[in-house]
């Protein structure tokens, strides 16, 4: 029996009901143990020492090669694709035709006419889809991201893929590689030794230090884990687990989950066709106290979660003509929501009070409770943006939140962020019976970390071209 397609399903209920009250819950960073020993040392190791990531599970792998490879991913991305040469790599970010947001991701040009995107379902769907529906000379090979519930059953995947981020990251690097850190620039590629095999290395910077992206055949990853973790003692590494994982971003300035905007649009109708009710577009929860009949109103273009320097007009893809519209428009800017720490101690306090009906409670250190978040930010009894996603830093000792503002709030503005959502809550099995807060929030730069903001390279997460 074939599945309905998510165009059949928008027949029945409109997209903001079907991912309002979705019953799919949170998105889950699957198999990689929640803590490998607690999550406030995990994120403080981050800063302090050195950390091993373990990506392997919760991201897409889409293999695409062939002739016209290069050519198709150009048509779908606003980023340029001039001397994107083997070894390196770029953030890739698709629009659909009204030049909206539908995800990102991580290009890696392996070999000529050869690349894998690495990132959440909603750009890999979108790259898949061009590639079987279109006049494209390109074969594909699709990874798919571990079962959020596997339920016991065996997990594997083609590549285990780590990251060693952190102060010390060189030290363990030289350490494994036998030699000094190796000369690779900023999102380029090549090769380090670990434990007697050649491994491939991305030269990237989670956690605002030099560091490593390594990966290589699945069936090696423990042997290559094992060498990490050992040659890493002696530096203070931690392994992160999933619990703290994600929350690196609130300091290093990444928005992971824009709704993916799919769900209008006539152009975007063989899509919706193409995609089943499986799938994560039609699945998906969205989350917040923010609340349209208008799906599009949480529809974000680059410019506003701070991919506005990649937008390159030196090719045709889609959405070039609806963003060359919009570049010299003001546009909402991403920044950092630092909360209220009384505020956010209210909100737990009311857990503390019977009889009463408490405020909508706050998961620590990852906050998010949808695939997809959208929380109302007030200044002046305005609606001015949104709060997209929120979690706890150790290391700040604060609440934060990653989003965009109009234009003319400044940096330092305190601002009223609602939480928790209308009537009570929806439908969605993460969100209880409550009553939504209202909580103090200063708008603060992003990165927010100073130490990331002083180190990374200039592009998306800082804002510079």
């Amino acid at each position: 029996m074939s599945q309905r397609s998510l165009e059949d399903l928008l027949k029945t209920v409109s997209p903001v009901e079907l991912l309002r009250n979705s019953q799919i819950g949170a998105y889950v960073y699957p198999v990689v143990p929640a803590e490998y020993s607690n999550w406030r040392d995990e994120q403080r190791a981050w800063r302090e020492t050195c950390v091993l990531f373990d990506q392997s599970h919760h991201m897409v792998d889409l293999y695409i090669e062939g002739p016209d490879a290069l050519n198709l991913l150009s048509h779908l991305a606003i980023n340029t694709f001039k001397n994107f040469s083997v070894n390196k790599a770029k953030q890739f970010v698709p629009c659909s035709y009204d030049g909206y947001v539908i995800g990102d991701g991580i290009l890696f040009h392996l070999e000529q006419n050869k690349l894998v995107f690495v990132g959440r379902a909603p750009s890999a769907n979108w790259i898949q889809f061009h590639a079987e529906t279109g006049n494209w000379n390109v074969k594909i090979e699709k990874d798919d991201r571990s079962p959020s519930r596997p339920q016991g059953k065996p997990v594997v995947r083609k590549c285990y893929r780590y990251q060693i981020q952190g102060p010390n990251a060189e030290k363990v690097i030289e350490k494994l590689n036998g030699g000094p850190f190796p000369d690779i620039k900023f999102f380029n590629m090549d090769y380090i030794n670990i434990a007697g095999r050649k491994v491939h290395a991305l030269r990237h910077g989670m956690a605002g230090a030099p560091g490593l992206e390594i990966w290589g055949p699945y069936e090696e990853g423990e042997e290559i884990r094992a060498a990490i973790v050992e040659a890493g003692q002696e530096f203070g590494l931690r392994q992160v687990g999933s619990r703290a994982y994600a929350t690196n971003t609130l300091e290093s300035g990444w928005i992971p989950s824009p709704l993916p905007a799919v769900y209008t649009g006539e152009k975007m109708k063989p899509y919706r066709e193409w995609l089943t009710e499986a799938s994560y577009e039609a699945s998906g929860s969205l989350a917040g106290s923010f609340y349209s009949d208008n799906i599009e109103d949480y529809y974000v273009t680059p410019y506003e979660i701070g991919y506005g320097p990649f937008v390159k007009f030196d090719h045709d893809f889609i959405g070039r003509e609806a963003l060359e519209k919009i570049k010299d428009k003001p546009h909402r800017k991403k920044v950092t929501f630092a909360w209220n720490g009384d505020d956010v101690g209210k909100a737990f306090r009311s857990l503390f009070e019977p009889g009463q009906e408490h405020y909508k409670y706050i998961d620590l250190p990852l906050s998010n409770y949808g695939s997809s978040s959208f929380d109302k930010i007030v200044h002046n009894g305005k609606i001015v943006g949104a709060s997209m996603f929120a979690g706890y830093s150790y290391n700040e000792r604060s609440m934060l939140s990653l989003g965009m503002v109009d234009p003319a709030i400044e940096i330092g503005t305190e601002v009223t962020l609602v939480w928790g959502e209308e009537n009570g809550g929806s439908k969605k099995t993460t969100v209880e019976s409550h009553k939504q807060i209202e909580i103090r929030a200063v708008v603060s730069p992003v990165p927010y970390s100073k130490v990331v903001r002083e180190s990374y390279a200039e592009g998306w997460r800082t804002g510079k071209a």
